[in-house]
């Protein structure tokens, strides 16, 4: 009696191996386009290929066009993900900003930082003004370009960073917490000045400025003038070594002014007959919803 195969069951198809030359042309295509990491053009070869058959566009424009479609989206990608890391609390441009209501600031000077050369030469950025005139959206709106012109960046609160850094201590990673926020192109740290630190907090914060300086661009905002930073950090000898640091190659943003969001909500908000003193006006309550209304 003849032996027979132990193992009769049909064997599943195999992923295609690297430089295979099995299989249709189109199929083909899809493997070696995954493999090479080009989505856009796997994506859009076949749609362009058909415009370029009706506009009579040879292999060559063909080829430069799919090209051209993988560098922008590549580039889109890449800006993503510098967003992203970047860890913005919400995404602002300098389109939505009113520099009209915030007269102090020196429109030109930010449009100009804009264009991020400053990081180039590792030169800080400080704004300084009360509560309410878009000292945030200045530095969310310059870390958005810098994420645009291929700088990484890093957001976070002074409050938030001292935060991270003494934890970071505790759990014995401070040194490569530091060695992340030295590396980074532009440091953003916002609203300096709302919460004094104990005085671990603002030694470990010194170093942060102390290790980026001269080899990091830094942008701080603050509600509070120069003079009253002791107050933040508790030690006038500590404060000057940090001013003498953060502003030996510095652009101030002066930001004084009206409160940008109260005059915002004050806009929105509508006043009633009863508030514009028309004595004819009477309030009523629904006895149903509970809601004022004039009559």
């Amino acid at each position: 009696m003849s032996a027979t195969k132990k193992d009769d069951k049909p064997v599943a198809a195999e992923t295609m191996p690297s430089g295979t030359t099995s299989g249709t042309p189109q199929l083909l295509l899809t493997h070696h386009l995954k493999q090479l990491r080009l989505p856009t053009i796997l994506r859009e070869y076949d749609k362009v290929a058909r415009e370029a058959a009706r506009e009579g566009i040879d292999h060559t424009a063909y080829l430069l066009r799919l090209v051209e479609l993988e560098l922008i989206d590549r580039e889109r990608r890449v800006v993503e993900r510098r967003i992203r890391q970047a860890r913005f609390p919400a995404v602002k441009s300098f389109d939505t900003f009113d520099f009209v209501a915030i007269p102090s600031l020196n429109k030109m000077l930010v449009l100009e930082l804009s264009r991020c050369e400053y990081i180039l030469r590792r030169d800080n950025i400080i704004a300084l003004g009360n509560s309410g005139t878009g000292k945030t959206h200045i530095g969310l709106s310059l870390g958005l370009a810098a994420c645009q012109k291929g700088f990484s960046v890093a957001f976070t609160t002074a409050a938030g960073l001292v935060h991270q850094l003494m934890e970071a201590r505790d759990e014995r990673r401070l040194l490569k917490l530091q060695r992340d926020l030295a590396a980074v192109k532009l440091l953003i740290i916002d609203e300096l000045g709302y919460v004094p630190f104990s005085t671990a907090g603002a030694e470990l914060l010194f170093e942060v400025f102390s290790q980026r300086y001269e080899r990091g661009s830094t942008i701080v905002t603050s509600n509070l003038p120069f003079e009253e930073w002791t107050s933040v950090f508790g030690a006038e000898r500590l404060t000057g070594a940090l001013l003498d640091r953060l502003t030996h190659h510095v652009h101030i943003l002066s930001m004084n002014g009206e409160s940008y969001r109260l005059t915002q909500s004050a806009r929105r908000r509508k006043p009633t007959a009863m508030e514009v003193g028309d004595p004819s006006a009477v309030e009523a309550v629904d006895p149903d919803t509970g809601e004022i209304t004039t009559r």
